[in-house]
């Protein structure tokens, strides 16, 4: 029995010294990214080669967590046509992810054809990324957390939660998976 009390701390010992060294990490990478804007962030495009964000400055920036085998999936034609009226002011960059129900499953090359394909996806895309959880995108911290982004905190839900950002990177707002791109909530900040 005292083997088995002395075993139990340990283990207990153990998960909290694990605990506080992830906790460590996160408030290092917390304190990393302050002050940091959209336009310091860099990111693996999804056939190869690195999206900028600084290339983008002077225009609105939506960014998009997608996924190829979702409900919500469709909303690439409305993201492509939201694209094509406003790219003289607009640039969308979708993410792909797999957090959501296993539902981006493809490799990077199988993804871009599928968007290409089926959408005729033109905006940037990146690489797969994590949406959430520990191994979270940097990029994606920014957006959800008030403490880097200086607007609010919010948090990825679903396949196609949308980010919008004005011309000099700055947050404006979020949107759920159901705001279609199209839609007045999204398009009275670009006319």
């Amino acid at each position: 029995m005292k083997k088995l009390f002395l075993w139990l701390l340990s283990v207990a010992a153990l998960v909290q010294s694990c605990t506080s060294k992830k906790s460590e990490t996160a408030k290092a990478e917390l304190e990393a990214n302050k002050g940091k804007t959209l336009y310091d962030y860099k990111v693996e495009a999804l056939e190869g080669g690195t999206i900028d964000f600084a290339d983008f400055k002077g225009k609105k920036v939506l960014i998009v967590n997608t996924a190829s085998e979702c409900g919500f999936t469709p909303q690439y034609a409305e993201l492509q046509a939201l694209y094509d009226q406003y790219k003289d002011r607009l640039v969308i960059v979708g993410f792909p992810a797999n957090n959501f129900g296993g539902q981006e499953p493809g490799s990077n090359t199988e993804i871009a054809t599928f968007c290409q394909r089926n959408y005729g996806v033109s905006f940037p895309m990146a690489a797969k990324v994590s949406v959430k959880g520990d191994d979270m995108a940097p990029i994606f911290r920014y957006l959800t957390e008030k403490e880097l982004n200086g607007v609010k905190s919010s948090a990825v839900l679903w396949n196609f939660t949308k980010f919008l950002l004005d011309e000099n990177g700055k947050l404006i707002d979020s949107f759920n998976s159901a705001t279609k791109p199209t839609s007045e909530a999204i398009t009275r900040y670009l006319n």
